[in-house]
């Protein structure tokens, strides 16, 4: 009778989770699977795209309609995100779900904690949002309206000490994801026999790979001017994207004589190729975790860049340099993204140097900082436990 009744009331339990990236949909999904291995019955849904579907997550809305950067650019889309944000607050209000988990994307899952927390939901917070880095005063109203959160960073719960929020840190999803590129054979990616190989990495959402890509096209160009016989490849996160780059690189002015996209690769491009260009984003710990020497480069509208400048309380904005605590990788920013300064740190590393050889061994450091693996897992136990009581 006791078993029976444990399964029945497992079978009720639901979670309304929110993603609304690509990279948010992934660690979602890779979340969701790990808390069905431990409680089969639990019922997900909210918003993501198709990795949380393959894990049977209904979805209301995707994440390809939700990954926006900027200030600018959401305020463009005012209205849209006013209207799902009302009728994902209509779902658990009428669902009741035992948690809300919010994956990351703190500009709506923020304000959409505040909301289902007055409903009496419990708010579990998977993947911290930057506050530590752009609004510090927002960490005892973040503390008030989350009731646990679950962290992927070394260093964030000290920012939250002194208030009554939990934090758990479960180490980097990442770490179990990319070990397995590390060793064995990796399949030979399309280089066109280019030495030396550069992979560029222009982001995953459309508005960045507008502002990015040219940028690390030029560069590109003028890379090739000191390795006539470079190699280059574009790592794209899904066919949508490289289809879009595709499109986008026939509009921009000549490039480097050997390039190609690749779509779904990039661990294999990244462990293939002596350097990248990287935006700015959970893609540098990607690259770190592939040790694989980079240059970051991020470029956003001037009014977002703008607010922005007033607002980041960190030195430096690339995570992997957060993680290492130092400016390890250059980081060329908005004016600072000029062709010619990108290719001359890169130049610095797309052959054997000294300072190559330095910042390997340090990606090496900031990789052991990342925990050991099984943060899914972690996370799951955490999640589990919290629907239980």
């Amino acid at each position: 009778m006791n078993t029976e009744d444990n399964t029945i009331a497992e079978e009720k339990r639901s979670v309304m989770i929110i993603a609304g990236e690509i990279s948010g949909d992934m660690r979602a999904a890779e979340l969701v699977h790990a808390v069905r291995e431990r409680s089969p019955g639990t019922v997900f849904f909210g918003i993501g795209g198709q990795f949380m579907r393959e894990e049977g997550v209904e979805t209301f809305y995707d994440v390809k309609d939700m990954a926006v950067m900027g200030f600018i650019e959401v305020f463009k889309r005012f209205f849209f995100f006013r209207r799902v944000f009302n009728e994902m607050l209509a779902v658990a209000k009428e669902r009741k779900p035992d948690a809300v988990i919010l994956v990351d994307y703190p500009g709506f899952n923020l304000r959409f904690a505040a909301k289902v927390h007055e409903m009496g939901i419990k708010t579990i917070y998977y993947i911290c949002p930057q506050v530590w880095a752009w609004n510090q005063e927002r960490i005892p109203h973040m503390a008030k309206i989350v009731d646990r959160l679950i962290s992927i960073f070394p260093f964030e719960a000290e920012y939250f000490e002194g208030t009554e929020l939990k934090v758990d840190y479960v180490g980097h999803p990442l770490v179990d994801e990319i070990r397995p590129y590390l060793s064995g054979d990796t399949p030979e990616m399309p280089w066109q026999s280019g030495k030396p190989r550069v992979a560029i990495l222009p982001g995953s959402r459309r508005n960045e790979i507008d502002r990015i890509l040219p940028v690390m096209w030029k560069a590109s160009v003028e890379i090739e001017k000191k390795h006539p016989n470079a190699g280059f490849i574009i790592a794209a996160a899904s066919d949508e994207i490289g289809d879009y780059i595709s499109n986008k690189i026939q509009l921009l002015p000549k490039g480097p004589d050997r390039c190609e996209i690749v779509v779904n690769n990039t661990r294999h491009v990244l462990r293939q190729a002596m350097a990248a260009m990287v935006a700015s984003g959970t893609a540098t710990i990607e690259t770190a975790l592939m040790q694989c020497p980079m240059v970051i480069i991020y470029v956003v509208s001037p009014l977002t860049y703008f607010f922005a400048k007033r607002l980041i309380k960190v030195k430096n904005i690339g995570m992997v340099n957060i993680v290492a605590g130092k400016r390890l990788c250059p980081e060329l920013i908005q004016h600072q993204a000029k062709p010619t300064d990108i290719a001359k740190a890169m130049n610095n590393l797309v052959t054997d140097t000294p300072d190559r050889g330095f910042m390997i061994m340090k990606l090496k450091d900031v990789s052991d900082a990342l925990g050991e693996g099984g943060a899914s897992g972690h996370a799951a136990d955490i999640i589990v436990d919290e629907i239980s009581k």
